[in-house]
């Protein structure tokens, strides 16, 4: 059997689109299953759109995600080299092959001429398709252009009647009439050649068998075959991935923060559960499971369970996902990851972060929202009086001015201010007053947070907070209640 070798060949446009990430994964998923080669191929030829440090962008993705490469820039390989700006000079002898063969044509046509011919049609209502007009130069007149040193782009011949068909791993036996088919550009008037032709050249030269890339390439594929069927060459096996949805009407969006894969890590989503979440995105391994290793998804993943309809990319779902992986995450880990997100609210407040974290990370969501969530312990925020009340505590504002009163004295009496003796000499005095614990404890937290929902309860917050800045809230407290 034919060795696998699958490629991602990225445009280094900017930052990495979860789509393309997604992309990357499944043709990496495959090559692995398949105990092929994975190859990253930078594709470059659109100089106008290149950005600068976009192609480390995209090594730091990958690797990021664990998806590393058996051939490519950096590592090399056989087929190199792997960025399309260092093979231009093989393009233009292939496109002169096809002219020979009648397959291809220079056209001279100037772009003015172009625009002209564009318009009109856009004026009839018509869909521009170029004319075939320098098809009709005899030999002679196209060799007196090019000796004449005029401007040239070369063409693809497409046929205009019949059909071309061909057969998609997702999307089954596609079939389009010629008649749509367009001619187009393989060598740009800067030599350069155009996406879809090195495409092509690129892929049959590096032995790729497997295309694994997004749908909005199906209607293309007609002419990429034209191609292979002109060189005489094997067409490599197609499927075309569906698109990656925010809901079933909308695209994820660069404006709404959704789009890229730095959006999700920046808020403090871990790669692991952006990666496990993004394979399900379009894919079903047959079986509940719903969490997977790099390796697991090696060993589940199947070609033919890839799905035909748009993927949607639920947020709520992926932050579920998220929390459930920071749960399990090595303390020690979670503790170095939310240090930065307690610096922005408690740097300078002298708190004990590991105790804090220790209480976090079973809360933690999403590592953005963590400055929100402790932020109560930098100050004190404003709250009504109505959040006293506690049916199930038996609590509310008078309830709450007279179980502060109990315990306020005891609370001042503590010098040894650990979470261990404020919890025993507060819940002793609580015990001793015949008092419930939830009528005492409830007015002590919201006294000391504001809040209702804190993590950790009265002693942690107390604990956290130290002895004068907890006195200073109750005193406050006890002002408030009258």
């Amino acid at each position: 059997m034919k060795e696998v070798r699958t490629r991602f060949a990225p445009s280094p446009t900017g930052f990495m689109h979860l789509g393309g990430v997604r992309t990357a994964l499944y043709n990496y998923l495959y090559a692995k299953k398949m105990g092929g080669k994975f190859i990253l191929r930078i594709e470059d030829t659109d100089q106008e759109r290149f950005v600068e440090g976009a192609t480390e962008v995209i090594y730091d993705t990958l690797k990021g995600c664990g998806m590393d490469w058996d051939e490519g820039p950096d590592v090399g390989g056989d087929y190199g080299p792997y960025v399309q700006s260092e093979r231009k000079d093989m393009y233009l002898p292939y496109a002169q092959e096809l002219v020979e063969k009648g397959a291809a044509y220079y056209c001279f046509c100037t772009p003015e001429e172009l625009d002209e011919r564009r318009a009109a049609a856009e004026a009839k209502g018509e869909v521009f398709k170029y004319d075939k007009h320098c098809m009709n130069l005899s030999k002679e007149e196209v060799q007196e252009k090019l000796n004449a040193g005029v401007p040239y782009v070369i063409r693809l011949n497409c046929p205009t009647e019949g059909e071309s068909a061909y057969d998609d791993v997702v999307f089954g036996h596609i079939s389009f009439p010629n008649s749509d088919l367009d001619d187009m550009v393989l060598i740009k008037a800067d030599g350069m050649p155009t996406y879809n032709f090195a495409n092509v050249i690129d892929d049959h030269l590096m032995g790729i068998t497997h295309v694994m890339r997004g749908m909005e390439y199906l209607s293309s594929t007609p002419k990429y075959n034209l191609l292979y069927n002109a060189f005489g060459w094997d067409i490599p096996e197609y499927v075309h991935l569906t698109t990656v949805m925010r809901d079933a009407q909308h695209k994820l969006s660069k404006r709404d923060g959704d789009a890229y894969y730095s959006d999700f890590i920046d808020k403090g989503y871990l790669k692991e559960a952006l990666i496990n979440y993004l394979a399900l995105v379009g894919w079903n391994p047959g079986d509940d499971r719903e969490f997977f290793t790099m390796d697991e998804l090696v060993e589940a993943f199947d070609i033919h369970r890839l799905n035909n309809s748009p993927g949607i990319f639920d947020v709520t779902k992926l932050t579920w996902m998220n929390a459930q992986y920071i749960a399990k995450m090595d303390f020690e880990d979670y503790l170095k990851m939310a240090t930065p997100w307690f610096d922005q609210v408690l740097a300078g407040k002298n708190m004990d972060y590991r105790r804090l974290a220790e209480l976090m990370q079973g809360r933690t969501e999403v590592f953005n929202r963590i400055p929100e969530m402790v932020s109560f312990l930098a100050e004190m925020p404003e709250y009504e009086l109505s959040l006293y009340f506690h049916k199930k505590m038996k609590c509310d504002e008078n309830v709450a001015k007279e179980n502060l009163a109990l315990v306020l004295p005891v609370i001042e009496g503590i010098q040894e201010w650990t979470e261990a003796n404020l919890h025993d000499t507060v819940m002793a005095a609580i015990a001793e007053s015949g008092k419930k614990n939830g009528a005492v404890l409830w007015p002590l937290r919201i006294a000391i947070s504001g809040l209702a929902n804190t993590p950790g309860g009265a002693f942690e917050i107390a604990y956290l907070l130290g002895r004068e800045e907890t006195l200073r809230r109750l005193h406050a407290a006890m002002d408030k209640l009258g």
